[in-house]
């Protein structure tokens, strides 16, 4: 029923329009909600749309859209480290180290390993002497955090307070695949003799 209200407010030269800016790459892009009608229209489907703003009223969705648009610009770099209430000690004269974690023993695949992390430097470690367990008074030498990427890493250091350094590795040269025949090669000395 929905879907006959809409196409009944919509012309067909609209119609038309969407399915061949639909079907060309040059054409220019509408907003992502245009799209997605223009879309389901050239499907001959009723479009679907989120609850939260079919119920909304027209004013209600461009101011949504302001709000969610919009940017606060701070004139200097922030700091959190002065309003945070971590101890002094904690923030002042530590040293992070960011890096890409190596990939798992257990993980044969490399799509998860584009990440990077953080890592504090250690400071005082004791062993227990009643069961040997080894001990520290520090508690951010335990914390590793993860980022998507660098940049975040390094910001997020940067609004803390802390000084950080990159330990950055070459990355592997992919390997060159193989033939399975090369494994039977007459002039290489890869064949085993029976005798």
């Amino acid at each position: 029923m929905a879907s006959i209200i809409l196409r009944s407010k919509i012309s067909p030269s609209t119609v038309l329009k969407a399915c061949s800016a639909s079907l060309s790459t040059g054409a220019p892009s509408f907003a992502a909600e245009t799209r997605d009608i223009n879309k389901s229209i050239c499907l001959k489907e009723a479009p679907l749309i989120k609850k939260e703003v079919g119920l909304m009223k027209r004013e209600d969705i461009i101011q949504k859209q302001q709000h969610d648009e919009a940017m606060i610009t701070i004139e200097k770099p922030s700091e959190v480290a002065t309003f945070s209430g971590v101890p002094e000690e904690h923030i002042k004269g530590r040293r992070v180290r960011i890096f890409v974690p190596p990939k798992n023993a257990m993980q044969s695949g490399t799509d998860n390993i584009h990440q990077w992390s953080m890592q504090f430097d250690t400071r005082e470690r004791w062993e227990n002497p009643l069961m040997g367990w080894s001990s520290t008074g520090d508690p951010l030498s335990n914390v590793e955090v993860n980022f998507p990427n660098k940049d975040d890493a390094i910001a997020f250091c940067e609004k803390n307070g802390w000084a950080w350094f990159i330990d950055e590795k070459a990355p592997p040269k992919p390997m060159k695949p193989k033939s399975y025949g090369v494994n039977f090669s007459w002039n290489k000395r890869t064949r085993v003799s029976t005798k």
